[in-house]
């Protein structure tokens, strides 16, 4: 066979398994929109009987799975994902051949939304304004205080300044000189941008290289600034020298460093701006008035703010910054594989021959479908940090069989080598951001490894930035025909690794069973490939048998009878039949399955169990998405015994029979944001299973970046309650239509195209159901936070848990004065409120008041 033949064939197979696996398409699923837990479940019901009149209805045709075929000439569509999008789980869509079951009564679903409301009638916690960026003088106070600014260079040795296309050191003053853009690139770094859009740097010339102004940047204009004294500084080009002033005033490089290589940068105008995506919100963002009190604002619990670097990394187009700035970052692909990105793109998107143009223009993308383009530029992130979030997950994600598959990688398969080096993009990200903000620990990105570091970053007005996992294979913890490739002992080693590298929060299974659990599967043609990939990496296909007991919403995916893939599938089924029988015949059959819902036999494992208690042991958070029915039920099994409550659910990958245990166990839930409308659905099912023990608060799981789709614009939002620009964010910040390049995004009409386009989101979702959904947003981190202090021993409020009640005395012996405001936590366990430098504990015979100073240690105890 030709090589340009062999290649072809692995291309197509690769946008088979790898669209197939991954793919979430963006359409609408209705939703119940009564308040009240009968209501809900009535609305659920009506769902499920709405879903029977479709399968029943002319022209459309069910397959056994729920899917169903286009007619003749329609175009190809994934039909699996809409029908989980906006539902409450993922996993599994309202299903009519039986009653709905919840653990939950409705009389106790009933007093649990009472006790959200009053939860959300409580006073809020005081705010303030913090300034984005420390004061830039006229004269940096440190080589970093130049970020983003206009300077004039002056040589310390001469008096004069840097000025010409051929540039020396001959003006007379600052208005004569060449005014330079300094844009950091890192911690340090600069280029130097002229008004002609070009950068000073080393450039070619008739006589080598030497001194002059570059068309684009690169190394040889990434300069490295240093100080030497007050006012005085040193520019260092790596290869090429020191910017020095010759003795005929001609700007050159030196190889040491002297008298005629010291300048003094000093403030000017006249720079054209370096190009940049803008936030479009104005004020500064809000902060609370102390360190240590309740925080406000929102949580995404489930984001991929590095999968730039994930299956290969030549799958997705574009980064999250670039030292180059934003025209490199957001340039789209490149090269061989733009091409084969963009048919995957295509049929991800539903969406042929897409403009792959990013910036300036942005035609197609970003888009809530534009799965493998970037989503999450650093300044999209900003935005939504002004506006109001201040928390947010980045999970560090992997799969080898699809990267192993698509045949264009610059990166390790392996899913722990991608984890660590996504964990450094990550750390190189807040330098790259605190470099924007005038230095180390001044950008508003700030990575957090424990709960008080996290309270003091939202309450100083920054993102607190949770590092997580979530990959297929954990730790290397392959199984293959039932024999595991790790042991005790390596899981022990990797949690203490992961653990120092900053990972909190990890799932144990992605898309394939693993030597730790089962995975819940994927359903119908993406089922299909998703499990003959799961037969490669394990030997074996999903141990799927009937669920007993068999309950319409607490299964695995159902898998299609259908053999060897379903070729009534518009889009597998016509991308296959175009292949050779000899490529097909590689695809491992899977075996066809007993009647529906389906359950993954392979639950826990002994290793599953050793990761979870040791997570536990390390104060991590525990997420059970993406496990089977049997795994996830065995491992909050655990979590009971163990009596931890460090866990989450992040992105609606579990089942409604877990939400309310995992309420139960103190923990929190962040559901797949999705549309406005299917989210207000989520969140109405989510408050009658609030736990009136805990701290009421909710969140969203954006899953952006990882190939999942983005909220789609509401229908017929132009005209029903639009989102009108501009609105008010948290702390009263004014937020105006985004602008990137080009384009000017609208909610209304764009969705979520990117995630800067989240607070428009959470603007529409207070249009569909009120200011009480944005309030109960706006207390998610703080019940993330106290979820995360109960991880690590801190008792639980005793106001409503009573046994955790010490009498008034403890707190007058037991809290002198200086003890600091987490010693009180872990002492003294959770107060019932925390506002300003008051904390109001209950005691076993009445309320007791902890007063600190400013610096969070105690003064007094009244009561």
């Amino acid at each position: 066979m030709r090589p340009q033949i062999r290649l072809t064939i692995a291309v197509w197979v690769s946008f088979a398994v790898i669209a197939a696996t991954m793919t979430i398409n963006s359409r609408t699923a209705s939703a119940a929109h009564d308040a009240g837990a009968d209501a809900l479940k009535k609305a659920y019901a009506a769902t499920a009987a709405n879903a029977v009149a479709r399968k029943n209805s002319i022209p459309v045709i069910y397959n056994a799975d729920g899917t169903h075929v286009d007619l003749p000439g329609s175009l190809p569509h994934d039909h699996n994902n809409p029908a989980t999008k906006n539902t409450v789980t993922r996993v599994t869509a309202a299903e009519a051949d039986g009653d709905i079951s919840d653990p939950t009564t409705a009389d106790q679903a009933a007093a649990n939304a009472a006790d959200a409301a009053a939860q959300r009638q409580q006073a809020d916690p005081p705010l303030t304004h913090v300034p984005v960026d420390p004061a830039q003088p006229a004269v940096p106070t440190d080589r970093y205080n130049l970020f983003n600014a206009c300077y004039g260079l002056q040589s310390t040795a001469t008096g004069r300044w840097l000025e010409g296309t051929t540039p020396a050191f001959t003006a007379a003053d600052n208005t004569a000189s060449i005014p330079l853009y300094f844009k950091p690139t890192e911690l340090g770094r600069y280029l130097l941008y002229s008004p002609g859009q070009t950068y000073l740097g080393e450039v070619g010339g008739l006589l080598g290289s030497q001194l002059g102004y570059a068309s684009a940047p690169g190394p040889k204009a990434n300069w490295t600034v240093t100080q030497t004294a007050p006012r005085s500084f040193r520019l260092f080009l790596p290869g090429s020298g020191y910017l020095a002033v010759s003795p005929t005033q001609a700007a050159t490089f030196a190889a040491t460093p002297s008298a005629a290589t010291d300048f003094t940068p000093v403030r000017r105008s006249g720079c054209t701006p370096f190009p940049e995506i803008s936030t479009n919100v104005e004020g500064e963002p809000a902060a609370g008035v102390t360190s240590f009190q309740e925080t406000r604002g929102y949580v995404d619990g489930h984001m991929h703010g590095m999968a730039f670097e994930f299956l290969g990394g030549d799958l997705h187009c574009g980064r999250p910054w670039s030292p180059w700035g934003v025209p490199t970052a957001l340039a789209g692909c490149k090269g061989a594989n733009s091409v084969t990105e963009g048919a995957v793109e295509s049929f991800l998107s539903g969406k042929f021959g897409a403009d792959p143009v990013g910036w300036p223009t942005f035609k197609d993308w970003p888009a809530p479908d534009a799965l493998t383009h970037e989503g999450t530029y650093y300044k999209w992130i900003e935005r939504s940090w002004l506006a109001g979030q201040r928390m947010m997950v980045n999970l560090l994600v992997e799969n080898n069989q699809l990267c192993m598959i698509y045949p264009f990688k610059r990166n390790s398969c392996d899913d722990m080598d991608s984890v660590r080096l996504q964990a450094s993009d990550m750390y190189k990200l807040q330098d790259y951001v605190d470099a924007q903000h005038g230095g180390p620990g001044k950008g508003w990105y700030r990575i957090v490894t424990n709960p008080a570091q996290a309270r003091e970053v939202i309450n100083a007005g920054k993102m607190a930035v949770i590092m997580g996992i979530e990959t297929s294979v954990l730790f290397g913890c392959h199984v293959h025909f039932g024999v595991p490739t790790c042991t005790p002992a390596s899981i022990e080693k990797q949690l203490d690794e992961v653990k120092k590298m900053g990972v909190v929060q990890m799932e144990l299974v992605n898309k394939f069973d693993n030597a730790l659990a089962g995975v819940a599967g994927d359903a119908g043609s993406t089922g299909y490939l998703v499990n003959a990939a799961n037969t490669l990496e394990t030997g074996s296909p999903w141990h799927m048998q009937t669920c007993d007991p068999n309950d319409p919403e607490v299964h695995d995916k159902d898998q299609d009878n259908s053999a060897p893939i379903p070729s009534q599938d518009a889009l597998f089924g016509a991308v296959l039949k175009a292949l050779p029988s000899s490529i097909l015949n590689l695809v491992p059959q899977i075996p066809l399955y007993p009647a529906k819902h389906h359950c993954n036999n392979l639950g826990l494992s002994d290793l599953g169990a050793d990761v979870i208690k040791g997570m536990a042991a390390r104060n991590m958070i525990f997420d059970p998405d993406h496990m089977s029915v049997k795994a996830r039920k065995a491992s909050l099994d655990l979590i009971d015994a163990m009596h931890y409550p460090g866990v989450v659910s992040s992105h609606s990958w579990s089942t409604p029979d877990a939400y309310p245990r995992i309420y139960g166990e103190g923990g929190f839930i962040t559901p797949y944001a999705g549309d406005s409308t299917g989210f207000v659905a989520k969140w109405k099912r989510h408050l009658t299973w609030a736990n009136p023990a805990n701290f009421w608060g909710f969140g969203f799981g954006s899953d952006i970046n990882g190939l999942g789709a983005q909220g789609n614009a509401r229908a017929g939002a132009a005209t029903d309650h639009p989102v009108t620009y501009p609105f008010t964010g948290l702390g009263g910040v004014r937020v105006d239509q985004q602008v990137s390049g080009q384009r000017v995004y609208d909610i209304n009409k764009d969705g979520v195209a990117h995630y800067g386009l989240y607070p428009d989101w959470i603007q529409d979702l207070r249009n569909l159901a009120g200011d009480d959904i944005v309030k109960d947003l706006q207390r998610g981190p703080e019940a993330y936070l106290q979820t995360w202090e109960r991880a690590y021993g801190v008792a639980p409020n005793a106001c409503t848990t009573p046994s955790s009640a010490k009498p008034t005395s403890f707190f007058h012996t037991e809290l002198p004065a200086g003890t600091g405001w987490w010693q009180t936590l872990e002492r003294a366990g959770q107060p019932d409120r925390r506002i300003d430098q008051l904390f109001t504990f209950f005691t076993t015979t009445g309320t007791v008041t902890v007063n600190f100073d400013r610096a969070g240690k105690v003064t007094t105890v009244t009561g």
